[in-house]
Parts: C-alpha cells; sequence; structure tokens
C-alpha cells in the first residue's frame, strides 16, 4: 500500500481532484465522508454535538443541520476548537480502520483530508501530500456561485483553516485548481505521474529489502 494524503481548502475543489485520481486507479478514504458518518444518528459525535450546540441543530428527519453548526464554528473560534475537539478523535479513529483495510496491497490509497496540519501528517507515515491550490478569490466565488453561500461566511471559512501558503509548504506536489477543466485534468495527469513513481520507487526498494535479508542460498 502506498499512503498519500490529499489536502486542499474549503472551495479549492478537491472533491474533484479525489474523483479524476480515483478515476486513474487510486482507492479514496474521503474523510468529509467520514465526517458525516461520526456525526449521524447513533454516530459518536452525534450527542455531544448536540448537547455542545443545542437541540435545534436536529432536523425533523432526526440528522444534524451540518449547514448550522458550521454557521456558528466558522464565526466562533471556541465553537471551532470544541466541534474539532469532538469529532476528529471519532474520525482519526475510522480512517485509521479505513486505512488498515487496505495494508498489505499493493493499492495506491488516498487519504481525502481537508484539514491536514503537520502533526497529523507525520503521525500517518505518508509517502507525500498532494495540495490542490486555489486562489482565495476564486474560492470566494465557487462557495458563493455553487454552493450558495453568503460572501462573509464564505470568507470567514477560509480565514479560519490554514494559508494557501501553509498548505503548500506541505506539499509534495501541487494542483493548482484555478483555471479550467481541461488544465485540471492535466494537472492531475502529471500528479498522477509522480504518484507512480513514487509507487515504483516504493517497491524496488522493498524488493531489495528482501533480497538482502534473504538467507544465502545453500
Amino acid at each position: 500500500m502506498l499512503l498519500i494524503a490529499l489536502t486542499g481548502g474549503i472551495g479549492a475543489g478537491k472533491s474533484t481532484v479525489a474523483a479524476l485520481l480515483a478515476a486513474r486507479g487510486a482507492a479514496i478514504i474521503d474523510a468529509d465522508g467520514i465526517a458525516r458518518e461520526v456525526a449521524a444518528p447513533g454516530g459518536p459525535a452525534y450527542q455531544p454535538l448536540i448537547e455542545r450546540f443545542g437541540g435545534d441543530i436536529v432536523l425533523a428527519d432526526g440528522t444534524l443541520d451540518r449547514a448550522a453548526i458550521a454557521a456558528r464554528a466558522f464565526t466562533d473560534p471556541e465553537a471551532l476548537a470544541d466541534l474539532n475537539a469532538i469529532t476528529h478523535p471519532a474520525i482519526r479513529q475510522r480512517m485509521a480502520e479505513a486505512v488498515a483495510a487496505h495494508a498489505g496491497t499493493d493499492e495506491v490509497v488516498i487519504l481525502d483530508i481537508p484539514l491536514l496540519i503537520p502533526a497529523t501528517r507525520d503521525a500517518l507515515g505518508l509517502a507525500g501530500v498532494i495540495v490542490v491550490d486555489t486562489p482565495v478569490e476564486v474560492a470566494v466565488d465557487r462557495l458563493v456561485g455553487q454552493r450558495g453561500l453568503a460572501e462573509e461566511d464564505a470568507r470567514a471559512r477560509i480565514a479560519a483553516q490554514m494559508t494557501r501558503e501553509e498548505r503548500r509548504a506541505m506539499a509534495s506536489v501541487v494542483i493548482d485548481n484555478g483555471g479550467d477543466r481541461a488544465a485540471l485534468e492535466r494537472a492531475v495527469d502529471d500528479a498522477w505521474m509522480w504518484v507512480q513513481g513514487v509507487a515504483a520507487s516504493a517497491a524496488a526498494s522493498a524488493a531489495a529489502s528482501a533480497a538482502a535479508s534473504a538467507p544465502p542460498a545453500p
């Protein structure tokens, strides 16, 4: 298994890049999807979120109003810290279980994780980090036009995350998603070529190590 993280700020188009990598053969572990699972009814974060943010976040069908939680958290640093403290341990556990399911395979496993921090990167033992990068104004336009956020809300959410410079500093490869779809496809092709090179190097290293540790022929 080759484990690589995919990260990027809100509105960068990370989910689109993840889908393009999946189409090229990668196995995707989606942290956002896991976040929805742990906050679903019966999930480990469900009741703690209600206790922290109030019963009015519960929708008629029993699920939580994620948009309402996000609107409160991204305008209040204390609320954001509480949200992370409630959800992140459960998300990390589920992600570890998902990664373990691929152990011993020759798959390229992409951890699609929006809030990758250096400590998490180091703990995961990653082979590399792919960063999807987009200018702030482009991200704001997408959040307003595609997700229907108010511009003030969009900017608050972007400001609450790490900066573009901080993400790029972690990158093994940067995918620029500030242009059109054709440009993005080309950038993903380049990133996938890099992934294949890393996989080949890892396989060669493992083979050399196995050969060196093999007992001598009689």
